[in-house]
């Protein structure tokens, strides 16, 4: 029986920008997020993680996508992506990282996350937000959508 390690985050678009954080302990930029833990929802990981990591509350959650995406490292993963459209710029300015793993938060244009995170996250991330722009969800298995690998 698989037994994978599952993750949530939030994907907050301004127009053709997307919410991302630095963080101090990993060398490319994430989406705000983390780990679910034993008994808990994705969707109530993903708010614990926005309010731990930002001191924010992520507000209207959405979901966006599922990501299965197993890892040399850490084994089989499945990442849950929420579209939070209640997370803005004013949102954004007004957080602030207590717990010491955030350095900062901006939003970045999604025609250049590539210069800041990993291909699998940026394909990821580009993946969500069209299927969000188009009011739907998308299945992914490492960021690539059914439609796509069929092409």
């Amino acid at each position: 029986m698989a037994t994978p390690r599952v993750s949530a985050g939030v994907v907050a678009l301004h127009g053709d920008a997307v919410a991302m954080v630095r963080t101090t302990y990993k060398d490319y930029w994430d989406v705000p997020g983390g780990y679910v833990e034993p008994g808990e929802s994705p969707e109530s990981a993903c708010r614990r993680e926005v309010r731990e990591e930002l001191g924010i509350d992520a507000g209207r959650l959405v979901f966006a996508s599922v990501d299965w995406a197993p890892n040399k490292g850490e084994g089989d993963k499945m990442l849950f992506l929420f579209a939070a459209p209640d997370i803005g710029p004013a949102e954004l300015a007004a957080a602030h990282f207590d717990d010491g793993e955030i350095a900062e938060a901006r939003f970045i244009p999604l025609a250049e996350i590539g210069d800041y995170t990993i291909p699998r996250l940026s394909r990821r991330l580009r993946a969500t937000a069209e299927a969000i722009s188009a009011g739907s969800a998308v299945y992914l298995e490492h960021g690539v959508s059914a439609a796509s690998r069929a092409s």
